[in-house]
């Protein structure tokens, strides 16, 4: 089991999102865990206060580190309580590293993880020294850290045994192979006069093996070139190029 802790003000979001789908069924299972942990709980002002204006000025609030580090420690206890290890800090942050699937997979394999979802202006930097990694889902702001808190636990849970209905999926899809996986077609056979590529149909499973690689190489070439810096093509890929643009 890999054990989640989202540290939140707003944990009914959370919350609810978690209960739905695949998750709930996998929290209902118990192949995974999850508890939100709301920094206002350790505050002591009668408004419950997390954010205070930032020092030197400057518009917005800053949440303030002594809730947020408070937050992650209760964490440490719960796993402490359960003979585990601390979990591994996460802040979501438009600061960190891009979150890839090379890095999801290092982080399903995990036994748990403590993620902090940053409001207002961001988080004290004495909170933020107290994390382990920086993470972000692109160059792009949100109003907090809610909704990349519930990708990150969505890309590592889907990876865990016994998540997805069909294990064969994972090894299937976009960036598992360093590209993009290939197009997809179901019924029916033609709609609005675009037909399925016949050799989906063939029955030939080696062919249709290859078409799809090959596809989703030309669909990575197409959209993602930069996901193929430094590899090497080989024959058949680079003609399976050159058929495609003549």
């Amino acid at each position: 089991m890999i054990r989640y802790y989202v540290v939140t003000v707003f944990p009914e979001v959370v919350e609810r999102f978690c209960r739905e789908g695949l998750l709930g069924r996998a929290r209902r299972a118990g192949q995974i865990g999850l508890e939100t942990i709301n920094p206002r709980r350790f505050t002591t002002d009668r408004h419950r206060s997390v954010d205070d204006t930032p020092y030197g000025g400057g518009s917005g609030m800053v949440m303030r580190p002594g809730p947020v580090v408070d937050a992650m420690e209760r964490a440490d206890a719960l796993e402490a309580e359960r003979d585990r290890g601390r979990p591994l800090r996460i802040l979501l942050t438009p600061q960190g590293e891009p979150l890839t699937q090379a890095r999801v997979r290092e982080l399903a394999g995990r036994d748990a993880l403590t993620m902090v979802c940053g409001r207002y202006e961001g988080v004290d930097e004495r909170a933020r020294r107290r994390v382990d990694l920086e993470l972000s889902l692109g160059d792009f702001v949100l109003m907090g850290g809610e909704i990349a808190a519930l990708a990150l636990i969505e890309a590592t849970a889907r990876l865990r045994p016994g998540v997805l209905g069909n294990p064969a999926s994972v090894a299937e899809e976009s960036h598992s192979a360093g590209t993009l996986e290939y197009p997809q077609y179901t019924r029916p056979a033609e709609y609005r006069g675009e037909s399925v590529p016949p050799i989906l149909l063939s029955g030939d499973h080696a062919k249709i093996a290859r078409w799809r690689r090959l596809e989703g190489l030309a669909r990575t070439v197409e959209r993602r070139p930069d996901l193929l810096e430094g590899r090497e093509l080989t024959e058949e890929e680079r003609r399976w190029l050159q058929e495609r643009e003549s």
